[in-house]
């Protein structure tokens, strides 16, 4: 049948078409409630670490208190390099179990740190759990929803980081409260928003299947006719008929392939796709520095140079995390209509002159805590919609058999250059007395982003409606004679 993969022969399989062609369903919504959670957790994570609340407790300082955010960010790139791999090589759903497990554990102990150094070691672990989420769900969310949806799908579940950071925001008011709370109980309690919400998702995955397409690559092709004809069922139980497919004409040539080493993989991101490697890499660097230097440094612009008290900038975090939420829920659905490369390209663009707009006039001194927060919503409104963009980008063009390690390659590199942009825009800050040096950074930053827009319109992938094996073959497949379509070094 060309549904099971011989190990030592290709095969015609249906598997990668019937996923890409399938009817929405309630399938496709509980892939989206099981996986498309694990950015409410990184942004609720960095939300809490931000508010603090904790440094009294365990004498810390400010250098403290930023080592901290540090940490929990060194320890997602050293996750996303760890499981990365392991989620080509041990399949997706084992993954996103494991890493919401890590993610869980680490979060709940640091509840419990009695010191800063307990406090430090459990952050890097709920960040390594976080760090490989990236990798495990981007892969599984791309393989398992149809690629007439892809697009705004995934945009939906990358801007979902904000939602996150506003419920952090909210609980942490809320429980950072010294008149609702003992200052050495709140922020204890705060770190267990996240595992207690992690209970409720891994729940939900436990229903969630393997990728079918990640199975027929690695010879288990029975498992994954099971899996597919099941959520056809489903289909057919909903009144919608899957669509009928010929073997010979939309059946594919697989042969199971178990891992690359080192050097395969150097050839498949600089032999096979060099300008593909380069707007990944453009694209989430680009990104990175921008939302880390705003990010970290806003609530300080609004103190120093406004007059803002640290509740008040508080308040207006959650209009700038509106802004980010809404851009990809709003602009999702025109990534998959008028295509990544315009849009991509667009939306970076007005990001970044948005932001040199807001530069200008706040070196004039003509802005308000108001028209700057405001100023900041907009650009960030088309920035977020680009960087979640950015996400999918990366997850979608590189072939099956790479694709978790895509992710995870490419978001280390782009956390450790974006990881400089806080640091220099906490100097550039300084003391709040002279505008020129901040203004010369809020530049910087657009100028960043603007080579982002460029990389993207000029060697952007137009893989809107596109099925994945369409955008990038699987490295196992072959053609209809039976020749291997890649040839990799040995």
């Amino acid at each position: 049948m060309s549904s099971n993969v011989n190990a030592d022969e290709p095969i015609r399989s249906l598997i990668p078409v019937r996923m890409d062609k399938m009817p929405w369903s309630r399938f496709h919504w509980m892939v989206i409630l099981g996986l498309g959670t694990a950015w409410i957790l990184d942004g609720l994570e960095v939300q809490l670490v931000a508010n603090g609340g904790y440094e009294t407790t365990l004498g810390m300082d400010a250098g403290d208190v930023g080592l901290t955010a540090t940490v929990y960010l060194i320890g997602q790139v050293v996750g996303a390099l760890v499981f990365g791999r392991l989620t080509d090589t041990l399949g997706r759903k084992k993954l996103f179990i494991i890493t919401l497990a890590v993610y869980l554990i680490g979060s709940a102990l640091a509840g419990f740190s009695m010191n800063v150094w307990w406090l430090w070691f459990f952050r890097f672990i709920a960040g390594m759990g976080i760090g490989g989420e990236y990798s495990a769900i981007n892969s599984a969310i791309d393989e398992l929803i149809p690629g007439k949806f892809r697009g705004r799908v995934d945009l939906a579940i990358n801007g979902t980081y904000w939602f996150g950071a506003m419920l952090g925001a909210v609980g942490s008011s809320i429980l950072l409260n010294t008149e609702n709370f003992h200052q050495d109980l709140g922020w204890r309690i705060a770190f267990f928003i996240g595992p207690v919400l992690g209970l409720v998702i891994i729940y939900m995955r436990r229903h969630i299947p393997e990728s079918p397409r990640w199975l027929v690559t690695h010879g288990r092709g029975e498992e994954a006719e099971r899996i597919v004809s099941g959520i056809e069922e489903e289909v057919r139980a909903q009144g919608k008929q899957p669509q009928e497919f010929d073997e010979k004409t939309d059946g594919m040539w697989i042969k199971a392939r178990e891992g690359l080493r080192p050097r395969q993989l150097a050839y498949v991101f600089f032999k096979m796709y060099p300008t593909r490697t380069l707007l990944a890499v453009t694209l989430m660097i680009t990104q990175s520095f921008l939302y880390n230097a705003i990010f970290f440094t806003q609530s300080m612009v609004l103190q120093n140079f406004y007059g803002e008290t640290a509740a008040s900038a508080a308040t207006y975090f959650l209009a700038f995390a509106f802004g980010n939420l809404a851009g990809p829920l709003l602009l999702g659905h025109f990534f998959d209509t008028i295509g990544r490369r315009k849009m991509i390209g667009g939306c970076y663009t007005l990001a970044a002159l948005v932001l040199a707009l807001s530069a200008v006039l706040f070196q004039a001194e003509m802005l308000t805590t108001l028209t700057h927060v405001g100023l900041w919503c907009i650009s960030f409104f088309f920035a977020s919609a680009g960087a979640s963009a950015g996400y999918l980008t990366v997850s979608e063009i590189f072939p099956l058999e790479v694709r978790g390690q895509a992710i995870s390659y490419v978001f280390a590199i782009a956390q450790l250059v974006g990881s400089f942009g806080p640091a220099l825009f906490g100097a550039l800050i300084g003391e709040g007395t002279e505008r020129g040096p901040l203004f010369g950074g809020y530049l910087l930053a657009s100028g960043i982003m603007l080579v982002g827009a460029v990389v993207a319109f000029i060697f952007g992938v137009d893989a809107e409606g596109k099925s994945l094996e369409e955008i990038a073959p699987p490295l196992s497949s072959y053609d209809e004679h039976g020749n291997e379509t890649t040839r990799l070094p040995v």
